[in-house]
């Protein structure tokens, strides 16, 4: 009952305080896990996040395929011949927001950035990002072992491949070639902390924040939302002056130049319903939003175009393709789903993924062919996965699995996600399908941030899971799957084949190309022998937006977006 007057309080609220022309109003749909950028490491998080805090790189904003630009870097690094000693410049002058933590005024410096790559490693951190430079860096995992949680041996102990020669110059040394490093600069994982900070708020960011972005936050509150203000001292960056075709096709280059942020207030608001979300949208509460299935039949055509009469309300469509995908997850530990091949595949062949497609989609996904989603160089249209949607074959796994008609097998608890409405129709539909061949589920409903908790201990059976990729690049699919991310890691899976490992530790340190597409193959092909997951659909958006808002392109990997946006005519 308090939850539920909270949510009613909030709605008001932001009612109340709407139709301000100085300020941007986005709703999340669950509550703000962390604030901290070496905790965070989901969706929601992220819109804060990206805002306050800062990285040496960003994606440009304006050009597709996505490519990096520096933000805190003065330029590209310098890289050694062996590819194994980056030199990182960075820029002069850039000042952190104001905060008790770190006197008045002080400047970013290449220390903070080594500082916080260490807190990644630091177990008293329990970083969800350490899989970055987990066995990369010189040095690192064995200060991570040294170091355990001693704060005093935190800031004494040196990391051999971290040196900062100067306020300005940060090196990175490797133990092998690790092309992605760029990706990893530019997360939010690897924005710059200082020690003072740090020795300050004893290591917990989790809900107070420093960071040089366009925006601080005035407010927080993590089943609320937050209030961000405009940073008078931000100077990182400008909007872009170059964007592909379809920007300038757009007039999204009007703005090029100015010095950003645009706008002096950003609301985050906690809305877990849809309806409540579409409502608070059409009133102009919300600036935006990103349909769900729940109202894809009420804004668009069948054709997937937006109706006459929203339109003329003055609201704009992008429909746009993804990075994003989802899959149905079994823990490979688990006694009963892990062990067992064919009761795995039987679920495989139990579930039909095109009617979930529809249901919940209104078949604006793509349904998956690959582990690999589109947008990631080695990903083939002609790839096949090795299982469909067929009762009786389901069936027969499910005896050679020593549960014919589903006779001694205990339920089976699948976890969701969130407890809205969407996320308990989706666990009673896997509910449903599989009662078809004989298999008893019991739905787990979670709040979000227990959903991840969850999966971090390894207490997950099977869910469905979804993964939004850091950077457009093959390793950071497969990454989930290697032994090395084990949970606390990324690899909920709890997923281990020593073929696959070894593959993985060639294809993650070459270029794309020809080598590492066979590499890629190759795993793809283990993958679906042992089916750790069954792969479900490929998400395609649509957004919407009101006219008055400017300069909005949506990206699913672009989260710092909000300081080039602007409100005219509201």
């Amino acid at each position: 009952m308090k939850l539920v007057l909270i949510s009613l309080l909030l709605l008001i609220g932001c009612n109340s305080k709407s139709n301000k022309p100085d300020t941007i109003e986005i709703s999340l749909p669950g509550e703000i896990s962390t604030i901290d950028p070496a905790a965070c490491y989901d969706t929601i998080c992220y819109i804060p996040v990206a805002q306050v805090y800062e990285s040496l790189y960003e994606f440009e904003y304006l050009k597709r395929p996505y490519s990096l630009r520096p933000l805190l870097a003065e330029g590209q690094p310098q890289v050694s011949k062996d590819r194994l000693t980056y030199t990182f410049k960075i820029k002069k002058g850039i000042k952190y927001h104001d905060s008790n933590l770190i006197p008045k005024g002080r400047e970013v410096k290449a220390q903070d950035f080594a500082n916080q790559i260490k807190r990644l490693a630091f177990l008293g951190t329990n970083s969800r990002g350490f899989w970055l430079f987990d066995g990369k860096i010189k040095g690192l995992n064995e200060w991570r072992e040294k170091v355990q949680t001693d704060m005093n041996l935190f800031f004494s102990e040196p990391v051999e491949g971290l040196s900062t020669p100067d306020d300005q110059t940060l090196v990175i040394q490797l133990k092998y070639p690790y092309p992605q490093l760029l990706y990893a600069m530019a997360m939010n994982f690897t924005s710059p902390i200082p020690a003072e900070a740090i020795t300050a708020a004893k290591n917990d960011f989790s809900t107070q924040a420093i960071g040089t972005g366009a925006y601080y936050i005035t407010k927080y509150n993590s089943i609320q939302g937050a209030d961000l203000k405009k940073f008078e001292g931000y100077n990182s960056s400008v909007y872009p002056s170059e964007g592909d075709r379809s920007a300038h096709g757009n007039g999204l280059l009007k703005d090029a130049g100015p010095k950003l942020p645009f706008m002096d207030k950003v609301r985050l608001v906690v809305i877990k319903e849809a309806q409540t979300d579409w409502l608070n949208f059409l009133k102009k509460k919300i600036d935006m939003i990103n349909l769900t299935k729940d109202h894809y039949h009420v804004a668009l055509t069948p054709e997937g175009k937006l109706k006459e009469e929203i339109i003329k309300d003055e609201i704009v469509l992008q429909a746009s393709p993804t990075l994003i995908y989802w899959w149905i997850a079994f823990n490979m530990k688990d006694p009963v789903v892990g062990k067992n091949l064919n009761l795995r595949k039987a679920i495989a062949h139990g579930v039909n993924i095109d009617k979930y497609i529809e249901l919940f989609t209104y078949n604006v996904a793509q349904k998956s062919n690959s582990i690999y989603p589109p947008g990631v160089p080695g990903y083939s249209p002609a790839a096949e996965l090795p299982y469909k949607y067929d009762l009786a074959l389901a069936k027969e796994y499910l005896a050679k699995a020593g549960y014919p008609g589903g006779k001694g097998l205990a339920p089976l608890k699948f976890d969701i996600r969130g407890s809205d409405t969407r996320r308990r129709q989706m666990g009673e539909y896997i509910q449903q399908e599989l009662r078809n061949i004989g298999i008893t589920v019991e739905v787990q409903i979670n709040t979000f941030p227990a959903f991840l908790e969850k999966a971090r201990k390894g207490e997950l059976q099977f869910w469905q899971g979804g993964w939004v990729l850091d950077y457009p690049d093959a390793e950071n699919v497969l990454q989930l799957l290697s032994s090395q991310n084990l949970p606390p890691g990324q690899n909920y899976f709890n997923y281990v084949n020593a073929e696959f490992d070894k593959l993985f530790q060639e294809a993650r340190v070459i270029e794309d190309g020809k080598r590492k597409y066979e590499l890629m193959a190759k795993m793809e092909n283990l993958v679906n022998a042992d089916l750790p997951w069954v792969m479900q659909y490929y998400s395609r958006n649509y957004i919407l937006s009101h006219k008055y808002l400017k300069n909005f392109l949506y990206s699913d990997i672009i989260y710092n977006n909000i300081k080039y946006l602007k409100i005219e005519g509201k």
